[in-house]
């Protein structure tokens, strides 16, 4: 019985060491320490104990080392090591100007060709602008059909 101690706490210690791997990158260093950990361990099994119970270890590491694995990414995703805050309009937080929102619908002009970018200028100011795919000629007539982000979508006024 005393014999199976020793492989069991090493099992243990390389199970460890995984879970401190995802906690503390260490370019590999640490996957590697348990790695030997967990095939010398194996290796004692196999050699001073039996082959069967070399194969029984084995199973149960194929299947600890995912479960460890997958409980360790969930403790890292509720430790306090990981950002937990959201980015939310709620808190004041937008992705796109305030200002451009104001620009859809209103009529201006191509300034270069829109292929599918380009300029346009509208009421006096120069916008960046694409189209939805469409070739517009430079001096074409458009209008702002969306404001998505700080993307403006416009189309040819016919």
């Amino acid at each position: 019985m005393t014999s199976y101690i020793f492989p069991v706490l090493l099992q243990i210690l390389g199970l460890v060491v995984i879970v401190v791997e995802i906690f503390v990158p260490s370019l590999g260093l640490l996957s590697v320490i348990a790695a030997g950990i967990l095939f010398y361990s194996l290796y004692l099994v196999f050699t001073t104990i039996s082959f069967t119970m070399g194969m029984v270890f084995l199973g149960v590491d194929i299947l600890m080392i995912p479960v460890v694995l997958v409980l360790g990414f969930k403790a890292l995703g509720a430790s306090s090591l990981s950002l937990h805050k959201k980015l939310s309009s709620k808190e004041g937080v937008s992705s796109q100007a305030p200002d451009l929102v104001s620009w859809k619908g209103k009529k201006g002009e191509a300034i270069t060709d829109l292929r599918p970018s380009g300029t346009v200028m509208i009421e006096k100011k120069r916008l960046d602008a694409v189209t939805d795919g469409e070739y517009v000629d430079a001096g074409t007539p458009v209008v702002v059909t969306l404001v998505s982000g700080n993307r403006i979508v416009v189309d040819k006024i016919e």
